[in-house]
């Protein structure tokens, strides 16, 4: 998503902002709008599931999409933007008018969204942000770094993969296709992935490389955030065959601290 909307954003200017309703999981911060026209959008990052986007001012819009959301881009001429003619729908809840003669469009039909303001120099003590642990994709992330995390955990390996502070960024449906491609159960505890002394077991090293895998995988394909289940491994297959070679086990689901989990008793261990 990230990708997607840089080019249209990035170093050009916020002409002008559309709200058309007055929050999304919470209000909008005070004077949103006043705030943002005129800035430059000089850098967009990505932090674990936020879009981080540097204004000339020195704030920073913090963007989460939530379970629904997303961004399109359009373009469009000055005269759509003065008569409101964009193509755009209930679910559209801002709309962002940039100088490169795009609209940059989040939409939400949950409205579990949240965009806020962070103040010139706040975005490391940021609430959120500074617990998060390292990105999956970078490369301070590895087996040794996961098991670290995960010394001495008594939760399950599911429950610590979906905690922000042991790797940022993964969400339920790729932390059960990574454990399936590394062949680890989700229910196993996440302290089997380090020795006593805190090193890192081959378990650790198998999961650390299939999350690289899955999240590269899935940003190549460009994945909406409507996913198609004939992607996937084991995410929604309950009752199917196993696809690993060789293995006669069945998808099952169960439930983990309220989320479902697809994985094969045979193969996954």
């Amino acid at each position: 998503m990230r990708r997607r909307i840089a080019t249209s954003m990035v170093r050009a200017r916020i002409d002008s902002v559309d709200l058309r309703r007055p929050d999304l999981r919470r209000p909008f911060p005070r004077h949103f709008v006043r705030r943002l026209t005129g800035q430059i959008v000089t850098t967009l990052d990505r932090r674990a599931k936020y879009l981080v986007a540097t204004l000339s001012s020195g704030e920073t819009l913090l963007m989460h999409l939530g379970m629904s959301g997303s961004f399109r881009v359009l373009r469009e001429k000055r005269h759509q933007r003065k008569s409101g003619k964009a193509a755009l729908d209930p679910h559209d809840h801002v709309v962002f008018h940039m100088s490169s003669g795009r609209a940059v469009v989040f939409n939400d039909p949950r409205r579990f969204g949240i965009m806020e303001l962070v103040p010139a120099g706040k975005l490391d003590r940021h609430a959120v942000l500074r617990r998060l642990g390292p990105e999956p994709l970078s490369g301070g992330f590895d087996g040794a770094a996961l098991a670290r995390a995960c010394h001495r955990k008594t939760t399950s390996l599911k429950a610590a993969l979906m905690d922000q502070r042991v790797v940022a960024g993964l969400g339920n449906i790729y932390v059960s296709e990574a454990l399936h491609i590394a062949g680890l159960s989700p229910r196993r505890r996440a302290s089997t992935l380090a020795t006593p002394s805190g090193a890192p077991r081959d378990a650790a090293h198998r999961l650390a490389s299939a999350i690289k895998r899955v999240l590269e995988d899935a940003i190549a394909r460009q994945s909406h955030s409507t996913y198609d289940d004939s992607r996937f491994l084991v995410y929604d297959r309950e009752g199917e065959r196993c696809s690993t070679p060789a293995c006669a086990g069945t998808i099952r689901r169960r439930l983990q601290a309220g989320r479902s989990t697809f994985y094969c008793p045979v193969c996954q261990r």
